[in-house]
């Protein structure tokens, strides 16, 4: 089977998923092989369960007469398979890397963009090597604009997902200290990102620049085609103002007000703003957008339980973005309480980095400092210090935290969220 004999079923279908579980009707299910299980197994009950067509990677479960295909790797194929779909496409794509902030730019760019046209956009956090294939493969005639995010913890990784969305403008939130491990420290994560601006000046393409990121800068320095922000001489200049926990942005004496805690939104803030201008959205719908936006993926999400304020951000965490949130969080008035789980994928820099991050929360003296995780206990001899998210929660059902505001802060593996119930 190639690609061009199978390209007509993707035009026919509903979706192409991975998942056997979310097969509909109409659907592509790629069977992708794993240690334990091949998904292959599965093909003819997956075309009994509606869907148009499976591909496997096992010579024995093909059936041409069922729709079933074999290739030599599904990966390869799914990728190839959204190249070929990309080329076909004439909207524009906008692709965004960074070491923090991915997510929550995506969100708001998509919502901004919508006020006007018909925008798909990576769903969830499907932002690698099989999430922007299927994202790619997920357009459809009506849709008029992309937004795809691009995630990586390895050099060369931008640069593949770059070959395949083939993106028109993009923008990278920042480089931080994040997957230090797999990157090779900062160094590597400053090179590793900045493979989208090789792509897009190789390309020719649009890069979006905050003028206030001297790395940026000094990255895009003299190329031609960049959309800027970020001080009085850039393309676009915008006021950074708050109300209570919450952050917005001014622009021609008009404001927009986030339901987003923290100053480091203010970038996110204005690089969907800038897209919604460059594609003649007027600011009033561009406040509409940024105002009806309620994050709800735990990320610097603010909710009110009972008399106390929580604020969420459980979905990612690197000494960067610790960093920025603890700061935040000291402004908030009344008793402050921070739990913060381990940092992960930091390599050896994982004890220095833990030791900073705790170091930074007792000098802002919080009211009460809990670490959760194996790397914070390392370097934690205090009696809050827990080995694991159970463990917290056994000691809350005895002891329930007496602060009015509280941080939850650590990295997707620590799953913090499921203390929210215990307080």
């Amino acid at each position: 089977m190639n690609i061009e004999q199978f390209y007509p079923l993707v035009l026919q279908a509903g979706k192409v998923t991975i998942d056997s579980r979310k097969i509909a009707e109409n659907d592509i299910f790629f069977a992708f092989s794993g240690e334990n299980f091949n998904a292959a197994t599965l093909a003819e009950k997956a075309i009994d369960d509606g869907a148009l067509a499976v591909i496997v990677e096992l010579p024995e479960f093909e059936n041409r007469d069922k729709n079933i295909f074999y290739v030599p790797s599904t990966l390869e194929f799914l990728q190839q398979l959204a190249i070929y779909h990309r080329n076909k496409l004439s909207i524009p794509f906008i692709g965004l890397t960074g070491s923090n902030g991915k997510t929550t730019t995506k969100e708001l760019i998509h919502a901004v963009l919508s006020e006007k046209f018909n925008v798909q956009y990576t769903y969830g956090n499907l932002n690698n090597h099989i999430g922007v294939p299927l994202t790619i493969l997920s357009i459809k005639p009506e849709h008029e604009i992309a937004v795809i995010e691009m995630g990586a913890n390895h050099q060369k990784e931008i640069e593949l997902l770059c070959t395949i969305a083939q993106p028109d403008f993009g923008y990278i939130t920042n480089f931080g200290k994040a997957h230090l491990e797999g990157f090779g420290g900062f160094e590597g994560v400053i090179k590793g990102k900045s493979e989208l601006y090789d792509y897009l000046t190789s390309n020719q393409r649009t890069i979006i620049v905050n003028e206030n990121d001297p790395i940026q800068i000094e990255k895009t320095q003299n190329y031609p085609s960049t959309i800027t922000f970020g001080n009085e001489g850039s393309d676009y200049n915008f006021e950074s103002f708050s109300e209570e926990h919450f952050v917005g942005l001014s622009y021609q004496n008009l404001k927009a007000l986030s339901k987003l805690t923290g100053d480091y939104n203010f970038t996110n803030l204005c690089v969907a703003a800038c897209f919604g201008l460059h594609f003649g959205i007027g600011f009033e719908k561009i406040k509409h957008a940024i105002e009806q936006y309620t994050p709800t993926n735990m990320r610097s999400q603010v909710v009110k339980k009972e008399n106390k304020t929580l604020v969420l951000d459980t979905y990612n965490a690197n000494p960067s973005s610790m960093t920025v949130s603890l700061n935040n969080f000291i402004s908030f008035e009344g008793r402050k309480t921070i739990i913060i789980g381990d940092m992960l994928e930091l390599g050896a820099e994982s004890e220095k980095e833990h030791q900073n991050i705790l170091k930074l929360a007792q000098d802002l003296n919080f009211d009460e400092i809990i670490t959760v995780g194996k790397h914070f206990k390392a370097v934690n001899s205090s009696n809050l210090a827990f080995e694991d998210t159970s463990s917290l929660i056994e000691y809350l059902k005895q002891t329930p935290i007496q602060s009015e505001n509280i941080l939850l802060k650590g990295s997707r593996g620590i799953a913090l969220e499921k203390v929210i119930d215990f307080i």
